[in-house]
Parts: structure tokens; sequence; C-alpha cells
């Protein structure tokens, strides 16, 4: 096999690899593919308020668990005070807070924050893997109230064919207010729900059933009180109904808070106990939303990364990660434009330090030093000094030039200048002694034309490496280095004409 299909394969392979990642941390974890993305995050607050008698008081609150189309990016609880501990058991999430002695009127809060998944199925059941107790219709009830039920229930089974569409029905005509058999039903329960009162016909259907709990996520709601849906089962699922309009799925924006299982809140020790809910909207970045989930997941991709790393570390690969693109940048000028350049990377270097300094300050800066550092090294080259020694001495040059221009721009109020330290003086003193060198072999226009050279191919460096798209995608998806690593060995094996050599033979052609 010859190198140059073997560095295809390799390419081919690279690509694959860096496109597979990078699509697997879009769609899959959630990260943005474009800058300046956000997305709304809800901060739910639940207020536990209850009077104390001046004992020992306990409070249990049933927690919310995780569910297909929402997803708890993190809780915090407040008790001042009171004891708090957190308990699972089966099914059940509760929260408890204690107190030894407490009186009066006293608040405890529970506060999640949670992000709906776009394109969740909402409409697909939720599981439970638990048995819920089945509510029954007691012999105490009046002769003409349970003649009514029973008809209820023929009346659904009538225009039905499974658990599904008789539930539809049941709750269809538990709303409508002209059916006289509803209305009785109501007047005789009438301090019981709508969904109170179809748990109780469901279980003289012979139809397994429960209460679910929860809120709707609506922006700048304050005190609400949790909102009832209704869940059935069929003998194979558990299917979700709103009991208002009987059809079936979780409707949209819709937070469940609990299914079924015990009451939303026990208290002991105390009384007047309620449960009280605020909700509000945020918009986070979406690269926040999805570090958030993938760091509850223990996602391997995201935890053995740059990530991973203190926030020093991060910043500082912020820039590093910039460096593959301008030597891409170089690579191509150099390769199919045919531009020369003082040093194979050099304009890479001068990039990031233009990315510090900004452009003009630092292409001042540049020019300032390498003209003073050459007129220093001419002067050193009439000493007769060794190499290794005159290379010092022009360092020494440098970092004094650089000291001089940084004094005197804080005296004149001239803070850019400041930045000059970010230039990298062994690569300006190594610069300036090979521009030196072809001075003296070649002529002052290969030095003129290579410094240009230089110059120009760092300001287009600069230009692509602070391009906000190209920063947010180096850093989220540094897997695409791998995609700029098959272009340059693609790139690598190009032996055609540079467009300067066709421009410079156009004569001949002609």
């Amino acid at each position: 096999m010859s190198p140059r299909v073997q560095v295809y394969i390799i390419a081919v392979l690279l690509a694959l690899i860096g496109a597979g990642l990078t699509a697997y941390k879009h769609f899959e974890l959630g990260f943005p593919l474009l800058p300046g993305e956000y997305r709304t995050v809800w901060t739910i607050e639940a207020k536990v308020g209850f009077v104390a008698e001046g004992g020992p008081v306990k409070a249990a609150l049933t927690l919310p668990r995780e569910q297909r189309n929402m997803e708890i990016l993190g809780e915090t609880f407040s008790s001042s005070g009171f004891g708090f501990y957190i308990a699972r058991e089966n099914d059940d999430y509760r929260a408890f807070w204690s107190r030894r002695l407490a009186k009066g009127s006293q608040s405890l809060f529970y506060q999640l924050d949670v992000y709906q998944r776009p394109g969740a199925p909402l409409a697909q059941p939720l599981d439970l893997s638990t048995q819920v107790q089945k509510p029954f219709l007691g012999a105490r009830e009046q002769e003409a109230v349970r003649l009514a039920i029973y008809a209820l229930v023929e009346q659904a089974r009538e225009h039905s064919s499974d658990v599904e569409s008789f539930t539809t029905q049941l709750l269809i005509e538990l709303n409508n207010k002209d059916n006289q058999d509803r209305n009785l039903i109501f007047r005789h329960y009438a301090d019981s729900s709508l969904v109170d009162v179809a748990l109780l016909i469901l279980a003289t259907a012979n139809i397994p059933a429960h209460r679910i709990r929860g809120l709707y996520l609506e922006d700048d709601r304050r005190r609400l009180a949790p909102e009832d849906l209704l869940e059935a089962n069929d003998g194979k699922r558990w299917i979700v109904f709103e009991p208002t309009t009987g059809m079936p799925g979780v409707p949209e924006n819709f937070f469940i808070w609990q299914r079924g299982g015990k009451s939303l809140l026990d208290l002991e020790g105390g009384h007047n106990s309620q449960v009280t809910f605020s909700v509000i909207a945020n918009d986070v970045p979406s690269r926040d939303v999805s570090m958030r989930s993938t760091s509850r997941d223990g996602e391997a991709l995201v935890d053995f990364s740059i990530y991973s790393l203190p926030i020093e570390q991060q910043s500082i690969f912020k820039l590093i990660l910039l460096v593959p693109v301008g030597a891409l940048v170089v690579v191509l000028l150099r390769v199919f434009v045919g531009l020369r350049t003082s040093g194979t990377f050099m304009p890479v270097l001068l990039a990031i330090a233009f990315i510090e300094t900004q452009l003009l300050t630092g292409l001042a800066i540049f020019i300032l030093i390498l003209i003073l550092g050459l007129w220093v090294r001419f002067y050193l080259s009439r000493l007769n000094l060794l190499l290794v020694s005159r290379i010092a001495a022009v360092v020494v040059t440098v970092v004094i030039i650089m000291a001089a221009i940084s004094v005197i721009s804080y005296k004149l109020g001239i803070e850019q200048a400041l930045t000059v330290t970010f230039f990298p003086m062994i690569i300006l003193a190594w610069t300036i002694e090979r521009m030196s060198i072809v001075w003296e072999e070649d002529s002052p226009y290969e030095v003129v034309v290579q410094a240009g050279g230089s110059l120009l191919v760092a300001i287009l460096a600069w230009w692509v490496m602070t391009n906000r798209y190209v920063e947010h995608w180096t850093f989220n998806f540094p897997e695409l280095l791998l995609l700029l690593l098959a272009l340059i060995l693609v790139v690598g094996n190009y032996t055609g004409y540079r467009f300067s050599e066709l421009m410079r033979f156009r004569p001949l052609v002609k």
C-alpha cells in the first residue's frame, strides 16, 4: 500500500471519528453547535407552611422523580433550625424536616431547576413499577348514587373498546353538566374533586388508577396549588389522562410532582399545613444546561475531558485549542498560495499574541521590536561574537525593549501596550537573528517579503482564530481537531503548483 493511500485512509478514519463524536455530543448530550444558544430552565420552589404546636415537629414532603420529558438539573433545601434528610423507599422519594421544639408559624423550602427536553415523547405513558391500591365503592352509599355510578360505567363501556377509550368517555361524561347521573354523583360527593370521583368510578369498573399531582410550567407564577391528572392501567401500561378534557397523554409543560403513593405532605406536631409552589423561567446558555445534565449522569466523554479541569486550566486550553486552527491557516497559505514566512509556524505565535494585545497594538509592538532588534543585531555582528552569545544578547535586548515599552506606555496611559509581555521573546529573538542572516545572505528585499508574509499570515490566522464560531467549536467540540488533522494530512499530499507560481510563470505560458 502506497504512502498516499495510507494517508487518505488515516484521514478518512480521523474525520469519521471526529464527526461522530461531535454528532454524539450535539444530538445525545445536547451541546449546542452554534454560540449564543439559550434554553429555558424552570426554577420551581415548594413552600411548606404550618403552625407548630410547641413540641417535637416532623414534616415529610414527597419529592419529584426523573421523568421522560423533564430533567432535574439541581435541587436545594432550606431548613433553618430544622434537621434534614432524604429517604428513598421503593418508589417513594421524600424529604424529612425535624426539630425537637418548635412553636408558631414555620416555613420550609425546597427548590429545583428543571429542563424540558425538546421533542420528548409526551404522549407516551410513564413507567410505574409498584402496584397502586384501588379505591372501592362503599356499602353505605345511597342506592340512587350506586345506580348512577353503574349507569356511567355501562355508558362508558358501550362507547369504548379498551381501557384508554373507556377512561376518555368516562371523563367526558363527568364533565358534561347535562348528564343527570353525573349531577347526582357530584351532589352526593360535594367535597370531592373530579379526579376523586373518577377514581371511585374506575374502581367500580375494576380498573386500577391513581392520582398524579403536578403543576404547569408558566413563567412568574406564585402560590400555586398542585393540579391533578389521572393515570389508569390497561393491564400492560399506565396511561395519563387530562381530567377536564379526557385526552390521553401528559399535557405540554406539565411537571409531574407525585404519582400515586402517599400523601404530598405529612406533618406531626403542627396544624394548618399547606404546600404552595412558585415557578419562574430562566434563560440559561445551552452549554451550561448540557454540562449540568451530563455531570449528573457521569458521561465519560465529558467527565474525562477538558471540562473536568479547573477553570484556570480551562481558560488556558481555550487559547491552546486555537493553535491547530492557526496551523491549518499557515498550511493552506504556504501550500496553495505559496506565501513565504520567517519560520514555519512563527505566524501562529504572532496570531496568539495579537489575540491578547489586539491587532493594531500587536502589529505596532511587533514592528517596533523587530526594527530595534535588527539594529542591535547588526551592531553585534561587527563584534564577531559566537552564535550562541549573539542570540543570547539579542534575547536580553528584546527583554529590555519590552520592559521599556511597558514602562513608557504605562506613564503615557496607553494600557493596551502593557500587553507586550504576551509576545514570545525567544521566538522574537530567533526571528531577528534569522532575518539578519537573510539580510546578509540574500537581500533586504527578501527580509521585507518574509516579514510581510509572516504578518499577513498572522493577521489571517488571528481573524480566523478570533471568530466566535471557531472559538465555540474548538472549546466545546475539541473532537473537531481530528477533522483538522485529517485535512492537514490531505493537504500534505498536494504536489501541484502554488498560486504564486502560476502568477510567476504566466509570461512563460503566454
